[in-house]
């Protein structure tokens, strides 16, 4: 059994492992729906009842895999996320997308960060998924990391001023249980601070054992508000799992010579690196889950036994040594 934790102050709680669907959406690589729904699959079987999805995953083909294969399940039992700000539109021409990405489903994306856009936007989800509930929505991708300092202006004025209210609506008249962001940066975060009260926060490759940063600034922040975060990314985009991946593009070197240190104190332990990676983010209490995205079901069962293996107290105090973590980090006991 997973253990569970408490999403900020709500009701909700989720287990410490949770299932990102970005990858398995096909926006990457070619998957398809039934190979979808077997990572949805290996992750139940597995105990995990926390599941993260998105429209922007696979242009709803995230969702619609997700949705497929939980609805028979006792809906009490486990809880789901899905994002706003991005609606998708009909894509009729066959010119490919500027970033590469793969278009399992024959859609466009608008951004809309406001009131209206943001109540379409769960309506879609709804359809997508075929479910009756959704527990937690995320604004995804605002900030300057996606759009830019100036277009974000615009989006975060528009989140600011009209989407906040839709959806704190939604969750006082119990449509959604949280709400929260989901982003690749901490400043957004600490701007969104500012404008209203949230549940919790999911920050993807931001505070990982390659990653630390926000325990200068947001996380003693979500800890004063009551806000957890979820992380997603603990694997840095596969850096950490012995790929050349980071920020979802080759590893810069100085990258790569942080990870190869952090991998040879793992290794003088007999610790596989992505061990350590799935494990340190909750050690702070401010994480709720985990949230890694397999490419396939396959990886998904190699990835468990490396989230539940005992690690040596001594491999974390060698990290510390090496100053490989952050002065303030907790690690896992």
């Amino acid at each position: 059994m997973l253990e569970k934790r408490q999403l900020g102050r709500t009701k909700l709680h989720v287990t410490t492992m949770g299932l990102g669907t970005a990858t398995m959406g096909g926006s990457r690589i070619k998957i398809t729906q039934a190979e979808g729904q077997a990572i949805v699959a290996a992750a139940w079987d597995a105990g995990v009842r926390y599941f993260d999805t998105a429209p922007f995953y696979g242009l709803g083909a995230a969702e619609h895999r997700v949705g497929d294969e939980l609805r028979d399940k006792d809906r009490n039992s486990w809880v789901l996320s899905t994002k706003v700000g991005r609606l998708l539109r009909p894509k009729t021409d066959t010119t490919p997308s500027p970033d590469g990405r793969l278009s399992p489903m024959p859609f466009k994306v608008l951004y809309d960060y406001g009131y209206d856009g943001i109540m379409r936007s769960v309506e879609d989800s709804y359809q997508r998924l075929g479910l009756a509930r959704i527990d937690i929505l995320y604004v995804h991708d605002i900030g300057a990391y996606q759009h830019g300092e100036e277009l974000n202006t615009h989006y975060f004025a528009q989140l600011r001023d009209s989407g906040y209210k839709a959806l704190d609506e939604l969750r006082r008249t119990g449509v959604v249980s949280a709400i929260g962001i989901g982003v690749n940066e901490s400043k957004v975060l600490i701007d969104a601070l500012g404008i209203g009260d949230w549940d919790a926060f999911l920050l993807a490759g931001r505070y990982t054992l390659l990653e630390q940063a926000p325990l200068d600034d947001l996380i003693p922040l979500c800890q004063a508000r009551g806000t957890s975060l979820v992380i997603g990314g603990p694997l840095n985009s596969g850096i950490l799992a012995g790929r050349d991946t980071w920020n979802y593009e080759t590893a810069p070197p100085e990258i790569v010579a942080r990870v190869r240190a952090l991998e040879t104190v793992c290794q003088s332990h007999n610790v596989p690196l992505a061990a350590a990676a799935l494990q340190f983010p909750l050690a702070h209490p401010v994480v709720a889950a985990v949230i890694p995205g397999p490419r396939n079901a396959t990886e998904f069962v190699e990835n468990l036994p490396l989230f539940t293996m005992k690690i040596p107290a001594g491999l974390w105090s060698d990290l510390r040594s090496e100053n490989l973590l952050h002065p303030n980090a907790p690690v896992p006991a």
